[in-house]
């Protein structure tokens, strides 16, 4: 690697002879050039957050819409990680679908949406900090792979990225030594909070390529870099809601993600890195828009059609549908549970969902039938 620039930090050689980087303190140095370019790109991510942020709003209940999104976000983000588990896996797991083929780590999918919404709790309380951070990556890890690499706890050894078999001579990147990670992130923690005139979006960015850098922990440093931008989102009241999660993002173009962190670090580049995380912004934010358009869309029609089709149990057809939202895999006796009916009762409405094509059972089984509303489902599929 060759080092063009000190604008972001610098190589220092260790004893042990690896060049291990330590990172500047942020903002830039020289400061960021908000040219013209910078300046459209920055108004087209705040126009879509504005109008991500207004959509939610009109959703009949915008938790209903952070409950699938959050799982999607854990399974693109985990998936980066090198997780194999689908959507449809997480939702069955939660459902308590027993599959012989699921993917074995699809705990750390789940591990995944519990911190989220551990860090989007204690927003409540807790500003974004080192501390909070902690508190989400021992979520993150406890009992899953990386379990071992002291979830929770700063590094106190050397890591590194590189491909697989890479070690610390041949790395592609080397993180700080560990006893500097602690004034690193100190030095992080007063960036993020510190009351400066830069727009929140730009601030966010370096934020997040930031502490990539500084890689801070043994393992899962990619999934809370990428769920620290969401948290800053919220933290900012930026969005109401937490439904902006760039993974699907940077997973389509991994490859240039990782080579503008790396051109930080080389030629001091912050410039090229922000215009990619603006517009990746302001992609998502017009995806999740157009998400919550069909949720909205998509509850009307169905609405509409139990109305209109289910006679003198439509009543409790609208009362499952919109359970749905939430639980978009049923069993009969939750149906019966949601309705208060009896069990033949809800095994006919079931039937009359199933006719309608608006749940398709899954197991094939003439016993514990599991339904799903594949509908809305597939609004979330990647």
């Amino acid at each position: 690697m060759t080092q063009t620039s000190t604008r972001a930090g610098r190589y220092m050689t260790q004893l042990q002879g690896y060049r291990a980087f330590i990172p500047a303190t942020l903002p830039p140095d020289p400061p960021l050039r908000i040219d013209s370019e910078m300046q459209g790109y920055l108004s087209r991510a705040d126009r879509a957050l504005g109008r991500l942020d207004g959509s939610i709003q009109t959703l009949p209940d915008p938790d209903l819409f952070v409950f699938m999104y959050v799982r999607k976000e854990a399974v693109l983000s985990s998936q980066i990680e090198g997780t194999q588990s689908s959507l449809d896996d997480l939702l069955k797991v939660e459902a308590k679908v027993f599959d012989p083929n699921r993917p074995n780590d699809v705990d750390e999918v789940l591990n995944y949406v519990n911190a989220m919404n551990h860090g989007l709790y204690r927003l409540a309380d807790l500003p974004v900090s080192v501390r909070l951070i902690r508190e989400i990556h021992e979520r993150l890890l406890k009992g899953v792979r990386g379990a071992e690499r002291q979830p929770g706890e700063l590094r106190k050894t050397q890591n590194w990225i590189g491909p697989k078999g890479a070690t610390l001579l041949d790395a592609a990147f080397i993180p700080p030594p560990p006893d500097e990670v602690p004034d690193a992130l100190a030095k992080f923690e007063n960036f993020i909070h510190d009351e400066d005139q830069m727009p929140a979006l730009i601030k966010i960015g370096l934020a997040h390529a930031q502490f990539e850098t500084i890689h801070p922990f043994l393992d899962g440093n990619g999934r809370i870099g990428r769920l620290l931008v969401t948290f800053l989102l919220c933290e900012r009241e930026i969005l109401q809601k937490p439904v902006l999660y760039l993974s699907h993002y940077f997973r389509r173009r991994r490859s240039q993600y990782y080579d503008l962190l790396q051109t930080i670090r080389d030629e001091g580049d912050w410039e090229s890195w922000i215009l990619f995380f603006l517009e990746g912004v302001a992609d998502v934010a017009k995806e999740a828009t157009e998400t919550a358009r069909q949720i909205v869309a998509l509850r009307e029609s169905h609405r509409r059609l139990i109305t209109e089709n289910f006679g003198r149990v439509a009543g409790n057809g609208l009362k499952v549908l919109e359970s749905l939202y939430s639980l978009p895999i049923v069993t009969v006796g939750k149906v019966a549970a949601i309705t208060g009916v009896s069990f033949s009762a809800a095994n006919q409405l079931v039937n009359r969902f199933v006719e309608f094509e608006l749940l398709s059972e899954f197991t094939g089984q003439a016993r514990n039938r599991r339904f799903r509303y594949n509908q809305y489902i597939g609004l979330f599929a990647d």
